[in-house]
């Protein structure tokens, strides 16, 4: 019998799956188990993994505990035998434990892409769920947060970076999963998995991708230190921290990362918080701007953007304009040498994803508004949006005499009289142009305030009464005058493309009518468009003018791409919905701002596959359609971003190195200037986006503590001294 216990012991550590006791028993259980471990001659037997045992292994387990049933004396005790009915109570809890545990194993193995072992307990899911919240698990249990998770968040839609932590060679290494591989101990020999391609850090040359042999030890020494010494010869980029006495090393993912020296500049622009001024047009807190932009132009950056609202400028009265708020803002740039983008803005401010403020239409407008609500935009159940104007009024005098065209018309003449010197010194660099909600060119198909959530398609926005009169005129000149309504099978605000005769697959999109409608839609925002930079052109000769487009990504892979649709970009899958866009934007020359370039970074509780999206489909479609008719592309991140892996991404996109042509943007403008954006941390990282941006050598420098420095210098000073030593010697052997 004690033969057959040993071989099971045997068999138990030489397959290495060893629980770590997740038995939560009631107290009598615990005494019982702590009377068992104070009397047990031999250690106790580890618990069973989750499975069904085979018949020799349940014989075998009886019998083991048929022997621990015989009264064992240890230093003058003798141990209490527990009653037969409490045991087998103990194995029913026990087994009912395993199988909840197996089904949450299960359900991390084929949804959280967890890579857990299958004889897995739940110390080894704790372990996995907080690597993969970014902290680090060393092998005997000890958890604290990495270095990446004190001093910065997460990366969005990443994963924090590697540590390497050097332990005791006693302590045994744990199973971890190749893509949160938080730490391994060189002293052990022993199965980790190790796979370089999804490492963000050096690479560790091993005999096998999972077994960390001697010899690769013996490499990992030398680069690591063994047992937890310094390092002889740290790798460049590799941050060095302590932790109860343990050296844990940082690896920041420099060795895959692309060279961005020698690229063409980029410039760099950050946008101003939205309400830098006031609605008595007064700039907020001056002393404090003048420090955050000198902090900002010590790192080159380029210059700010600032959006100027037409709801704070001609907020009381119509051709009453006061910029007095701007012309201080202006001159502090001018003074700095910060070059300046600013945002004709003739939205309103709140309400929408970022908006920290609420900034309405002028009060005027408003006023009219009450009276006569169709000079907003309108869905089919008549809730009106008053974020803008209507693209209805562009032509209509409802504005006290004037038409929406005018209005704009005037505003921007006015800003350009107002600020004419600025023009003339080049401070002002461009002027992006506000076409619609959120200063973007499209439909208000999806306002927030109208109950709309994400992944909806939206619905369209063309049912005031100026609108209305536009479709029907088009439909009697296409000589069906029953055309001269929208289509009335469009679902909610809310729906799924299937769930609406429209916009499904085969459905009335790709019909006669919804052909004529969609390109009647369409065509009135291009018409728009094509309007108002017109009259920027005029307005803002010889200076840059940008118009804004939004990246609708939700649905782009379905036939009709119904979130698009109901936006007024005509793009389903068998027709160029953005080449009729940028057509017009060449003919006024006017840059395209592209607000989509860092969607796939968004957090990982949007999840693309239910909405069928492609944020990376659709910037390529955009970019290369503006690119194509020689359009420069200026973007901007609507996300905030203060990581590594984020601005690594934002380059990517800046500077694409399979562009066979070498096609780049011109300027990229970070959101936004904030505290957050200052603090040491994130400030060293943006500093490095700027200068890989501008296309500068980065100069990587290994920083040590003071304590590591001087270790440092001691053991260069060891190994000088023996390099001189073996010089001497090999001096003398040679006049022998």
């Amino acid at each position: 019998m004690a033969a057959e216990m040993q071989r099971f012991r045997t068999s138990e550590d030489d397959d290495d799956e060893i629980d770590m006791d997740v038995k939560e028993e009631d107290d009598d259980d615990d005494d019982d188990d702590d009377d068992e471990e104070k009397n047990m001659a031999t250690p106790a037997m580890v618990g069973v993994d989750v499975g069904i045992l085979s018949t020799s292994s349940s014989n075998n387990f009886m019998q083991h505990h048929q022997f621990q049933e015989q009264p064992i004396t240890q230093g003058g005790g003798s141990r209490r035998c527990r009653p037969q009915e409490e045991k087998e109570r103990t194995k029913l809890r026990e087994r009912q434990r395993r199988a909840i545990t197996a089904k949450i194993l299960a359900g991390l193995r084929r949804h959280g892409n967890f890579n857990l072992r299958v004889r897995a307990d739940i110390n080894d899911v704790f372990a996995a769920l907080a690597r993969e919240a970014g902290w680090v698990v060393l092998p005997d249990g000890t958890t604290f947060p990495s270095r990446s998770q004190v001093h910065a968040t997460r990366p969005v839609g990443g994963t924090s970076p590697a540590v390497v932590t050097l332990s005791s060679p006693h302590t045994p290494a744990e199973h971890t999963s190749p893509t949160s591989l938080r730490g391994i101990s060189p002293g052990y020999q022993s199965t980790v998995n190790y796979n370089a391609s999804h490492m963000k850090g050096s690479f560790v040359p091993s005999s096998s991708p999972y077994d960390v042999s001697s010899g690769a030890r013996s490499q990992t020494s030398a680069m690591m230190g063994d047992g937890g010494g310094m390092l002889s010869d740290p790798p460049l980029g590799v941050s060095i921290d302590s932790v109860q006495n343990r050296q844990v090393i940082d690896v920041s993912g420099k060795v895959q990362e692309r060279d961005f020296a020698g690229t063409p500049y980029v410039p760099v622009y950050v946008m101003l918080p939205l309400g830098v001024i006031n609605m008595k047009c007064e700039l907020v807190d001056p002393d404090s701007l003048v420090k955050q932009l000198k902090i900002l132009k010590s790192i080159d950056v380029d210059g700010i953007m600032v959006d100027c609202w037409w709801g704070i400028v001609e907020a009381h009265a119509p051709q009453e304009y006061n910029w007095n708020g701007y012309k201080r803002l202006f001159q502090i740039a001018r003074q700095l040498k910060i070059k300046l983008q600013v945002v004709m803005s003739f939205h309103e401010c709140g309400g929408n994803v970022g908006d920290d403020v609420c900034i309405p239409l002028p009060h005027w407008v408003a006023e009219i508004g009450r009276g006569n609500p169709d000079i907003f935009f309108t869905d089919r159940e008549g809730r009106r949006n008053p974020e803008c104007l209507s693209w209805g009024v562009d032509k209509e005098r409802v504005l006290r005499g004037r038409t929406a065209i005018e209005v704009y018309f005037d505003y921007m003449r006015s800003f350009r009289v107002e600020f004419d010197e600025f023009f003339d010194d080049g401070i002002i660099s461009m002027v992006i142009v506000g076409l619609g909600p959120c200063g973007e060119l499209r439909y208000p198909s999806n306002p927030v305030k109208h109950g709309w959530r994400y992944p909806g398609v939206g619905e369209f926005q063309c049912y005031d009464q100026y609108m209305l009169k536009s479709l029907r005129n088009a439909a009697e000149i296409r000589g069906h005058s029953f055309w001269g309504r929208g289509p009335d099978n469009t679902g909610s605000y809310n729906s799924r493309p299937h769930e609406t005769g429209f916009f499904c697959d085969g459905g009335d999109y790709d019909g006669y009518h919804g052909r004529f409608f969609l390109n009647w839609y369409s065509q009135v925002l291009v018409d728009h468009g094509d309007r108002v930079l017109s009259l920027a052109k005029l307005a803002f000769e010889d200076t840059c003018i940008a118009a804004k487009i939004s990246g609708i990504h939700w649905w782009y892979k379905t036939a009709s791409h119904a979130a698009e649709l109901t936006a007024g970009f005509y793009n389903p899958c068998n027709r160029d919905g953005y080449a009729t866009i940028m057509a017009m934007l060449k003919r006024h020359g006017a840059a395209l701002n592209f607000t989509c370039s860092e969607m796939s970074m968004l957090d990982q509780h949007v999840d693309f596959s239910e909405a069928l999206a492609e944020p990376e489909g659709l910037a390529w479609q955009v970019l290369n359609a503006a690119w194509d008719v020689c359009i420069p592309v200026s973007s901007e991140n609507a996300l905030p971003c203060h990581d590594r892996d984020g601005y690594n991404y934002l380059l990517e996109k800046a500077k694409p190195m399979s562009d066979p042509d070498g096609r780049h943007f011109s300027a990229f403008t970070c959101s936004n200037l904030s505290p957050l954006l200052l603090e040491r941390h994130n400030f060293v990282e943006f500093e490095r986006f700027v200068k890989r941006m501008h296309g500068n050598i980065i100069i990587i420098l290994l920083i040590f503590d003071f304590t590591n420095l001087v270790i440092f210098i001691f053991l260069f000073f060891l190994w000088h001294l023996g390099t001189s030593s073996r010089l001497l010697s090999y001096r003398r052997f040679v006049r022998i």
